[in-house]
């Protein structure tokens, strides 16, 4: 599988009324087929975050953004393009950072989450110094992060319900 430069292909999901913003590092294969957040089937996100709020596991996309807009939460990605071969983290080169002043500024984000370790170094080196806003590091809902059950990753966020 080659390497190529890819800009991020789909535009962020908020509204007026997001508090909470959770970031990925950047979209899947599929997620970039979909033109959608965590599109592959066996990425956690919609379970974990469906389970965190009380809610049915979506199916559709529509039923993913309402789960998303009616719990005041907003999704984008630290990276805007990059290098990658497939849908791989640690293939990532070539980065350049995400702007997401004008969802801060549209909204009323006041909490930062990254899910995965890439997001959260990606936020930190380029975005949180002009942002100020502290970000929280969770788990990777990814299916490589075998590490983590299903149930680990609920508890651990859990911290995203306001």
């Amino acid at each position: 599988m080659e390497s190529k430069n890819i800009v991020h292909p789909f535009p962020p999901l908020y509204r007026a009324d997001s508090r909470t913003l959770i970031l990925g590092s950047f979209p899947s294969v599929k997620s970039r087929e979909n033109l959608f957040f965590y599109g592959h089937p066996q990425n956690r996100f919609w379970k974990v975050v469906a389970a965190v709020f009380d809610e049915q596991i979506p199916e559709t996309i529509d039923e993913k953004k309402s789960l998303i807009l009616r719990n005041n939460i907003a999704l984008w990605d630290s990276i805007r393009s990059c290098t990658i071969t497939g849908s791989s983290d640690s293939s990532v080169k070539d980065v350049v950072p995400n702007d997401i002043s004008f969802i801060i500024d549209e909204s009323k984000i006041d909490r930062v989450f990254c899910n995965g370790a890439l997001s959260f170094k990606m936020y930190m080196k380029f975005i949180y110094p002009i942002t100020g806003i502290e970000a929280v590091k969770l788990p990777s809902t990814s299916p490589a992060n075998a590490a983590y059950s299903l149930d680990r990753l609920i508890l651990e966020w859990k911290v995203i319900k306001l």
